[in-house]
């Protein structure tokens, strides 16, 4: 059991999704279906098997040979046919599972398949804003954690909400029509043991979420400490560090321990309940039996059919308890997504954009207003012009917004006032990645793709020549230390 994460729009986030699904729904119903089928089959063979016992032991009772056995109406079955019929049930019961099984299994993965390429299509949308308020591990378990999420919910879920609720259903039908006397038993045991259930979840779920909580520090400690394991050597912060970990633990130990404890209690008493829903079906049936009254009175079957019921009868009540926190799960990682596709895109290029030829290099800034929030400006009236082959270094402490200068540059963010020229023409006038196109831009952080080295240098310049890349890794300073490499140029980075 786990700590379930809640979504804040359940109803809005579970239309969308629907709404997402509506290329399936054709799909949807088949399968559906088919589980409806497999799960009123399913309700009918411990009622055939209860017929079959009510006539050997009314046989062996009247000490007669074995007959046929009346089933509904004028229909009239031998023992074996009735063996047979039940086979077939089963047999088809598990049919009619697979192929709805396989039908979600496609339907989910196309699904999964699109909503993967739709978020793929959209962050390459996003204007360079986004990803400066969002953290990459939000970003990235969107994409991945949260689209498996969907994709096992949908796949599981599905077909266990169509098999579970026509299964509950049937089962309570054909125990009301058999004897309501006993159907009362199995209510109330039943009620009992969701009632119990619920009490221990209630109880435990206040200890799961401690848990996971320490679960989410001991990790952060975890992977700062070892990414920092030098720092914190120098600093001889080990003793300190230990410590700081050895609390961490304790609280998860404390946290772990008592919600796995009431969690494990909850299985044996409910089992413990079972058993007495067990004996009472045997004691009760047993009664009615053997009574005279005809209106009451059960064939010795029924019991069997009884037993069987109340086995069949838990798992499916235990399924919708399941999918009903599997599905809050499932919207709260849907609700992720769908906040993501329905950011709003960077800004359309200008339909008659404009590009240089011949460029020249010649740019100006005229009284440039920036800032990252509508109402604080970072860059105040800034004005500058470096003319072509004039080398320029912008020098100022941290934040005082010279990583900024340049992403306004390369247009990864539009100015609040003011104009930005290259060669005389304005830089909103001009196609994003024309303007790109013109720059390099070393970063502070070296970012290495999996790949050659030949295919990292040339990244930004695909059709590069090979001497032209030398040429960059010699003015790098890089050229020999590449060179000393195995396979040199083609040495694969991973």
């Amino acid at each position: 059991m786990n700590y379930i994460e809640k979504p804040q729009d359940f109803k809005g986030t579970m239309k969308k999704l629907l709404a997402y699904l509506k290329p399936y729904y054709f799909k949807i119903s088949i399968a559906g279906f088919m589980a409806v089928i497999a799960s009123l089959m399913t309700v009918l063979t411990p009622w055939l098997l209860g017929l079959i016992t009510s006539e050997v032991a009314e046989a062996y009772s009247q000490k007669r040979a074995i007959g046929h056995i009346h089933l509904l109406g004028n229909i009239n079955v031998s023992m074996g046919g009735l063996a047979l019929v039940i086979i077939v049930s089963y047999v088809l019961s598990a049919a009619f599972n697979y192929f709805q099984s396989f039908m979600l299994i496609g339907m989910t993965q196309n699904l999964t398949y699109q909503m993967r390429k739709d978020l793929s299509s959209k962050i390459n949308r996003l204007p360079l804003r986004y990803f400066d308020q969002q953290s990459f591990g939000d970003v990235l378990g969107r994409v991945t954690n949260d689209v498996e999420m969907i994709n096992n919910t949908l796949t599981q879920s599905i077909s266990e909400v169509f098999r579970s609720i026509s299964l509950l259903i049937g089962i309570f039908v054909m125990m009301l029509i058999l004897s309501p006397i006993l159907t009362s038993v199995v209510f109330v045991t039943t009620i009992l043991s969701l009632y119990a259930a619920r009490k221990f979840v209630k109880l435990s779920q206040g200890y799961f979420r401690s848990q996971a909580k320490s679960y989410g520090d001991l990790n952060g400690h975890i992977e700062e400490t070892y990414s920092g394991h030098t720092v914190v050597k120098v600093f001889n912060h080990q003793e300190k560090s230990f410590q700081q970990f050895e609390t961490i633990n304790q609280e998860l130990y404390k946290s772990s321990l008592k919600s796995q404890f009431i969690s494990g209690i909850m299985f044996p008493v409910q089992f413990f309940i079972g058993n007495i829903a067990y004996i009472l079906i045997a004691v009760v049936g047993a009664l009615l039996a053997i009574t005279t009254n005809p209106l009451i009175a059960i064939r010795v079957g029924i019991i069997q059919t009884f037993i069987q019921y109340t086995r069949q009868i838990n798992q499916p009540i235990q399924q919708i308890g399941s999918i009903a926190n599997v599905l809050q799960s499932t919207a709260a990682a849907s609700e992720r997504i769908f906040n993501l596709l329905e950011e709003d895109d960077e800004p359309e290029d200008d339909q008659d954009a404009v590009s240089i030829k011949n460029i020249k290099g010649h740019v100006v800034f005229k009284d440039v207003y920036f800032g990252y929030h509508e109402d604080v400006d970072v860059i105040k009236g800034f004005n500058a012009e470096i003319k072509p082959g004039q080398k320029v270094a912008i020098v100022g402490p941290t934040g005082a917004g010279k990583t900024t200068i340049v992403n306004l540059l390369m247009r990864f963010y539009d100015l609040k006032s003011g104009t930005i020229e290259i060669d005389g023409v304005n830089i909103k006038h001009m196609k994003r990645k024309d303007v790109r196109s013109l720059f390099g831009m070393v970063l502070q952080d070296t970012w290495l793709f999996d790949g050659t080295i030949l295919e990292n240098i040339k990244y930004g310049s695909p059709n590069a020549s090979f001497e032209q890349i030398k040429k960059a890794a010699e003015l790098a300073q890089t050229h020999h230390f590449i060179e000393s490499l195995p396979g040199s140029y083609d040495f694969k980075l991973n």
